[in-house]
């Protein structure tokens, strides 16, 4: 089984720190580090910076936020929560 890149766009599932077990979507990547978001407590204005280790890439990809963010749009808050809520949070 391949692994599955963190890119942006991917929902990932943290798998370290006191947000352990939560499912994000990553907003951009620099180096080693990922920035994400869950439209919640974690907003796109305000994203936590996580090293891609700590982080598990799920199968979803969300291509309008990949869109956007590739065009240089920033997604919306409501649009994260709504995609994150699709499927609940846990290990596959």
């Amino acid at each position: 089984m391949r692994k599955i890149p963190v890119e942006p766009g991917r929902a990932v599932l943290s798998m370290a720190g006191r947000d352990s077990g939560k499912r994000f979507v990553a907003l951009r990547i620099e180096g080693d580090y990922a920035y994400i978001a869950n439209g919640g407590l974690r907003t796109v204005e305000k994203p936590k910076k996580k090293k891609c280790r700590h982080l598990r890439a799920q199968p979803e990809l969300f291509h309008e936020i990949a869109q956007q963010i590739e065009s240089g749009e920033q997604p919306t808050n409501a649009q994260l929560r709504r995609c994150l809520a699709d499927r609940p949070s846990g290990e596959d």
